[in-house]
């Protein structure tokens, strides 16, 4: 008898799952769709689905890999001496700038002003945060300056042209010649992070005569600026908002500038670059410090404004957020669900076990309650002149941006363990997924920060808070009664509530579950709002994903969340 081993290819690749591309990220999500057309924004579907087939591909899916792989580099001096500041980007970078402006994301609401339009932005936003994060963050600075800058009539009518273009334009010139324009923000400083108040950069204006000599007529109003900042976000932006402490006698404080990176006359702003950050995730974005050496800006808002000014922006930034969250959220699931469908273990796929079927359904739930809240906060900003949805989006942006996001790294961790060591290899998107999910909670005011704002924001009328949450939760409560009993518990302590700023944390997350719980229960299959109820309302949530109750019909769960 023949003993020996025959030679057999030892390289044969059989039971990995396929990579998740081809699939339209649109079409795909049915609680994308049904919050779509829900909240308002439903003539924006065939936009969306081809663009959800577009950002699908595998050639974005690509793009996106490259960016991050071949992140920014600085360019501080040209070949003959002469300082530039510039910021190199890989090819790919560009062409996923181009798909986001050109698809009007950082544009669009202002442009097309009507009801839904925020919320057709938001599902557009949602589809971009699939795909690649670090792009967003310009686009996301871009939309939400334009609120700040109409006040500016001579700043508007020069700038709000190129800011609003859907022409992505990367050259570094003056903005008349340019097509379009982005614009950054600029307001951590080393000894201060959170607490802007204690910023030392300074601003003091330039003589009339000097400045008109300088620039003409658009020398009105320029301030001489001198300091630095810490984060200076997208330091390619055509301009950026930053905060200085007025340095005049009987100075009124913080105030808010526009620092272009040309002056009127075409000469590069006193704008110096030290070093780009080397970031944890977000890495295909230039975040950097830099050194205003007499730069050039004009007062945006009235003096001593400035964090009232910024903040108008910064609860546009914190809704994108929120956006940003849900959409690696969503991602995260897709890729991790179609692996496991993919993938046998044991004799059976992994999506049909028990206990993994527990926790990729765990995921499901927080994912669609992720995407329905997002859009339904959306939709008070496009209901803003109501001063209940107003009064809404005041108190549900920063609980909103709180629990998404602190939500998100404990997501993606889960999703990774999913495809266990090809979730944790660079080779696939899991690993950049999940450096992404921290930047949210940080950017834009820390976790401890939103909370505080959520006191703040409902302390100011207590009674009226109360009033526009009922009317947002109680058209749930007869659906079911533990929900019931959550809702009417959590609007009878709100006064109580607010006066404690040790359990602030609680009661942001207490605040998005309700407004969750509402929504699926109105909206959702009974088998995705009876889980989700069981298993965030009438019990606290903890501990890890997978801890649904038996019972659950997972596998409609899974089939809603990404269809086979």
């Amino acid at each position: 008898m023949d003993t020996r081993l025959t030679a057999f290819d030892t390289h044969e690749v059989f039971n990995q799952a396929p990579p998740f591309v081809g699939a339209n990220l649109y079409a795909c999500d049915p609680a994308l769709q049904e919050g779509l057309r829900r909240e308002g924004g439903g003539l924006a579907a065939p936009a969306l689905e081809a663009l959800g087939a577009r950002l699908g591909s595998a050639e974005a899916q690509e793009l996106a890999r490259l960016a991050n792989v071949h992140g920014p580099r600085l360019v501080a001096y040209d070949r003959s001496g002469t300082r530039i500041d510039e910021v190199e980007f890989h090819p790919a970078w560009h062409q996923l700038m181009g798909m986001m402006i050109g698809a009007g994301a950082h544009a669009a609401p202002w442009l097309e002003a009507g009801p839904g339009a925020q919320v057709a932005r938001a599902a557009q936003y949602l589809l971009f945060g699939q795909l690649e994060n670090g792009a967003q963050c310009p686009v996301t600075m871009t939309y939400a300056s334009v609120p700040a800058l109409r006040r500016h009539p001579r700043i508007a009518a020069t700038w709000l042209p190129k800011i609003l273009s859907r022409d992505y334009d990367p050259r570094s010139l003056p903005v008349e010649q340019k097509r379009g324009a982005l614009i950054g923000m600029g307001m951590t400083e080393k000894q201060g992070g959170t607490d802007v108040r204690a910023n030392t950069t300074r601003a003091a204006q330039m003589p009339p005569s000097e400045a008109q000599a300088r620039f003409g007529e658009e020398g009105e109003g320029a301030y001489r600026i001198v300091g630095h900042k810490w984060f200076f976000s997208v330091p390619q932006s055509d301009a950026h908002l930053i905060l200085a402490q007025l340095d005049e006698e009987g100075s009124a404080g913080l105030s808010c500038f526009f620092v272009p990176r040309f002056l009127p006359d075409g000469s590069r702003n006193a704008i110096r670059v030290q070093r780009l950050k080397d970031k944890l995730g977000n890495r295909s974005n230039a975040s950097s410090e830099v050194e205003f050496q007499d730069a050039v800006g004009w007062m945006i808002g009235q003096p001593g404004r400035g964090i009232p000014t910024i903040l108008e922006m910064g609860s546009h930034t914190r809704l994108d957020c929120v956006l940003g969250s849900a959409g690696i959220m969503r991602a995260a699931l897709c890729h991790a669900l179609h692996h496991a469908r993919g993938r046998a273990a044991f004799g059976r796929k992994l999506a049909e076990q028990p206990l993994m079927q527990n926790v990729l359904a765990d995921l499901a739930l927080e994912s669609e309650a992720a995407t329905a809240f997002a859009l339904r906060l959306a939709r008070c900003y496009d209901q803003l002149d109501d001063p209940q949805q107003a009064l809404l989006a005041r108190i549900l942006t920063p609980a909103g941006k709180y629990w998404i996001c602190k939500r998100g790294p404990v997501f993606g961790a889960e999703a990774m363990e999913v495809m266990g060591g090809n979730g944790y290899v660079e080779d696939g998107p899991l690993a950049r997924l999940y450096r992404e999910f921290p930047v949210n909670s940080i950017w834009e005011g820390s976790g401890n920060v939103m909370c505080l704002d959520v006191l703040r924001a409902i302390g100011k009328s207590p009674s009226a808070a109360r009033e526009a949450l009922a009317a947002e939760l109680m058209p749930a409560a007869g659906l079911d009664a533990r929900f019931a009993a959550y809702a009417g518990r959590l609007l009878d302590e709100l006064p109580a509530r607010v006066q404690d700023e040790f359990g602030a944390r609680k009661l942001a997350e207490r605040l998005v579950l309700a407004v969750q719980g509402a929504l699926l229960l109105r909206h959702a299959p009974p088998f995705v709002a009876g889980a989700f109820v069981t298993s965030r309302i009438a019990q606290d949530v903890g501990g890890a994903f997978g801890r649904l109750p038996g019972g659950t019909d997972c596998a409609a769960i899974l089939e809603r969340a990404l269809p086979v």
